[in-house]
């Protein structure tokens, strides 16, 4: 084949030509290595193994005789040789590795120590043959001269030592550290030394320690390098918990003293870190005396003399801070919490008593500290709360929290989002303060800090909403002003952003907008939204977030008038939409329906639009319908939906005759044998659907608990209107004749007690009551197995007349929502009744007539 060249508008002039040869050079040069790396025919041969020897054989010879690439990968199979042959492997090939090693390059160096760690995990051999075999191998390079060959072998070692039983901890490793520990070994040494003492420190008893590692220790921490130091330091805190308490207290408190105060500044902060980490260990007494002067002396020349301390300062505050605060007086609990202040705010504003002369320009290096600090500050605000306690939060930290929320640097700004849950936990009533810097976050510029906002969104508005006072379904929004066009800008921000994981996170916590504000809001602000966004994003993943969002509000929206113009756009623009994209996505749809609603609802009014698109043009639809059709058939209540199991069966045979596509011909066959496996629940009891019916019962039980919320309130608001036109006629009547006001007043007041102390009006209040109380507990946790529960493929609907009463037999809607089929799909259309009762034209008419008549009455 010849290449395809595409000649578009190119220049042969004379000074673009030589910018042609010189592309035509550079690969030229590009190309050259290629050829080079080709291999002659006698490398070749010497890089040829003969194939009829075994595993180990091939081993052995590519150790003795092959290159460095070839011995590399021999070491790197070490793991699966010992599986496979241990005897022979450590008899034949460890021997080999051992000379090996002593010549190897880097590359092999910590090939081998990786692997020597993999058969120590993988248990391959006892761990007394490993210490036999293994061990003085990981020794012997420990002091390699490449630092991180050194560090490798170490960490190797330091697992090693978890497992060595105590005898062969102290002969082989422990006695030849003494001499290694010295002042005359070199520093890479003494630096092993120092990570080796850390570790020893807690295989054995406090008196052994006493005796052999104390000495190590106290010569390792007055070492001449600064570096050494440093390491012991770091380590002291597995030597305190090794030698307990009272030896903490007589020979590390001291040694971390005198570390403090040392010449060198790593050494100074990692004593400091120290500390804080065993802050635990030390009583009031030491605290008080000893460690609280030491945290001043820190805190006062971290500005003055040692910025260094700063960053590790402002992370460990929030710790320092509760660990000492029962030994503060109000005074130093001021100061340490002014410190606080002023950390979070540090690099923002300039120092008072400076002209701007003597003002230096912070450089990039200063910037960057300085961002990290503030970033540390965030990170330990919740800590800080409990430091001051929460009812004092609006008066000491409440400026301090919106600095750190409108921090101009990001990485600020995040780390408060991601502890804005923590601080709203805390804060428990008093939560409704911070609702101001909550919008903040939700129309932050930089979408990373909303993805971190976001993460527990659901939890944040649920404290916010019921956390304080306003627990009532009345106030619901009114605590959080601002939140529902925060929430639709930031949703539209992160369409148009790039970052469509953040999107699809949002659209998820979205969810939890029905317990958050009211059913309204839902339908006019986001539920149009996510329909638009299923029908116009071009990502799958956001597509299905946004249809699962959607049916989520569905399922707790409660006009049925509002709910069947959702279900009728989603059958109109999905199902029988233009693109099949969007019936694929309608399928998707439907997946969820079956997750979230009801056997009836999904059975009622999507059964039948799913089956239409078995007559689907495009072969990837269909393909996807017959993928779905066990989970559609297990929808299925016999003999209540005996019309539907033979229009689904009418469906498959149709498939099975007509289909022209291979892979879909295919599907169908297979999807056949699945159909047949598939349990289809029957309207009396089943032991084995137990479960199952009660789930779909909860489900089914709820729908109509919100049908009857809707007449309820409907006929709450005729009463209210009636008895104001009452009043307004009272009203004039007082006007006329002041004494008769009165009796006319208690009259009518007894009247409308006694119209209202009936039964029904008795009966239809107890499940106002019951309806209130699911409406403003849309997303409650123990409602939460509604939307978590797994999509069963045979979750019956079990139903007794005795068990579920009158609520039971009420028509989902007054009117049936039908839609567009064809064929004998016509006459099956969607029944008004939640029974779904077997379809003949008595029952439609007699139905129809009962329609009407409730219509009638409605008005």
């Amino acid at each position: 084949m010849h290449p395809i060249i595409f000649f578009s508008k190119m220049d042969f002039s004379q000074s673009n030509l030589f910018g042609y040869i010189e592309d035509l050079q550079e690969l030229t040069i590009i190309e050259r290595p290629v050829r080079r790396s080709l291999k002659t025919p006698e490398e070749i041969e010497r890089l040829t193994v003969n194939e009829e020897l075994s595993d180990i054989e091939r081993a052995v010879y590519l150790l003795s005789s092959g290159q460095d690439i070839q011995g590399t990968s021999v070491v790197a199979n070490l793991p699966v040789l010992m599986r496979q042959n241990p005897a022979e492997t450590l008899r034949r090939v460890l021997p080999k590795i051992r000379e090996v090693l002593h010549v190897a390059g880097v590359e092999m160096q910590l090939t081998a120590a990786v692997s020597f760690l993999t058969v120590l995990q993988e248990e391959s051999v006892s761990i007394h043959t490993y210490s036999h075999s293994f061990l003085h191998i990981i020794l012997q390079n420990l002091e390699h001269r490449d630092a991180g060959v050194s560090n490798a072998w170490l960490e190797t070692l330091l697992a090693v030592i978890e497992a060595l039983p105590k005898e062969t901890i102290r002969h082989e490793i422990l006695n030849p550290l003494v001499s290694k520990a010295q002042l005359s070994q070199t520093l890479q040494s003494r630096l092993v030394s120092c990570k080796i003492v850390g570790k020893l420190a807690n295989k054995f008893e406090a008196h052994i320690i006493k005796r052999d590692i104390l000495p190590l220790v106290k010569s390792l921490c007055q070492d001449v390098e600064y570096e050494v130091r440093t390491c012991m330091c770091r380590q002291l805190e597995h030597v305190a918990q090794g030698i307990g308490t009272e030896l903490t207290k007589t020979v590390v408190l001291p040694e971390l003293v005198e570390l403090a105060r040392d010449e060198g500044s790593s050494v100074r902060l990692a004593a400091f870190e120290t500390l804080v980490n065993l802050l635990d260990m030390f009583d009031a007494d030491d605290r008080s005396q000893t460690v609280l002067p030491l945290v001043k002396s820190f805190c006062e020349k971290s500005f003055k003399t040692d910025e260094s301390i700063l960053v590790s300062l402002s992370f460990h505050l929030g710790k320092l801070c509760n660990g000492l605060y029962g030994i503060f007086t109000p005074e130093q609990h001021l100061r340490f919490l002014e410190f606080y202040k002023k950390l979070s705010t540090l690099g923002l504003q300039q120092e008072n008593g400076h002209s701007d002369n003597q003002l230096q320009l912070q450089t990039l290096e200063q910037e960057k500290k300085y961002i990290s600090v503030r970033k540390n500050c965030a990170y330990n605000f919740p800590a800080m709360i409990v430091f001051v306690d929460p009812k004092n939060f609006h008066l000491d930290l409440y400026s301090i929290f919106f600095c750190l929320c409108h921090d101009p640097e990001v990485p600020v700004r995040y780390t408060m989002a991601i502890s804005f849950y923590e601080v709203a936990k805390l804060l428990n009533s008093g939560v409704y303060t911070i609702h101001k810097e909550l919008i903040t976050l939700l129309q932050d510029e930089s979408l990373e800090v909303l993805d971190a906002l976001v993460g527990h969104l659901p939890e944040i508005l649920e404290l916010m909403t019921n956390g304080g006072e306003n627990s009532g379904s009345e106030g619901k929004i009114l605590s959080i002003p601002d939140l529902i066009p925060a929430l639709t800008t930031a949703e539209q921000r992160a369409a148009t952003s790039l970052k469509w994981r953040t999107h699809e996170k949002l659209l998820q916590k979205y969810a939890c907008l029905p317990h958050i504000i009211s059913s309204d809001q839902i339908y006019y602000r986001f539920l149009h939204r996510m329909l638009t966004i299923i029908l116009t994003n071009n990502v799958l993943p956001v597509q299905k977030a946004a249809a699962r969002t959607l049916c989520v509000y569905l399922r707790y929206n409660r006009k049925q008038e509002q709910r069947h113009e959702v279900i009728q756009k989603l059958i109109e623009q999905l199902g029988q939409g233009k693109s099949y994209w969007n019936r694929l996505r309608f399928l998707d749809t439907c997946e969820f329906i079956m997750e979230l609603f009801s056997k009836s609802f999904f059975c009622k009014y999507f059964f039948l639009p799913v089956l239409e698109l078995t007559h689907d043009p495009v072969a990837n639809v269909r393909m996807k319908l017959c993928y779905l059709l066990p989970k559609v058939k297990s929808t299925l209540k016999i003999p209540t939906d005996k019309h539907l199991l033979q229009q689904l069966e009418l469906c498959i045979r149709k498939l099975l005759c007509q289909e022209k596509d291979k892979d879909v011909l295919t599907i169908v066959k297979r999807t056949v044998l699945e159909l047949d496996r598939v349990d289809i629940s029957v309207d009396a009891f089943q032991k084995r659907f137990y479960e199952n019916d009660l789930l779909d019962q909860e489900k089914e039980r709820q729908e109509h608990l919100l049908l009857e919320l809707e007449q309820l309130e409907k006929e709450k608001q005729h009463n209210e209107g009636r008895s104001t036109n009452i009043n307004d006629k009272m009203f004039e009547k007082k006007r006329r004749d002041s004494k008769t006001s009165s009796v006319l007043t208690k009259s009518i007041t007894l009247s409308g007690n006694s119209s209202g102390t009936t039964g029904g009006k008795e009966d239809k209040k107890s499940k106002l009551v019951r309806s209130q109380s699911f409406s403003t507990q849309a997303l409650h946790p123990k409602y939460s197995n509604i939307d978590k529960c797994p999509n069963k493929s045979s979750a019956t609907g079990y139903t007794s007349a005795s068990g579920m009463g009158k609520s039971c037999m009420l028509s989902f809607g007054d009117d049936s929502f039908r839609t567009h089929s064809t064929g004998n799909s016509g006459n099956a259309a969607f029944s008004s009744s939640s029974s779904r009762n077997l379809f003949n034209p008595s029952d439609q008419k007699s139905n129809g007539n009962k329609e009407s008549q409730s219509r009638k009455m409605s008005m």
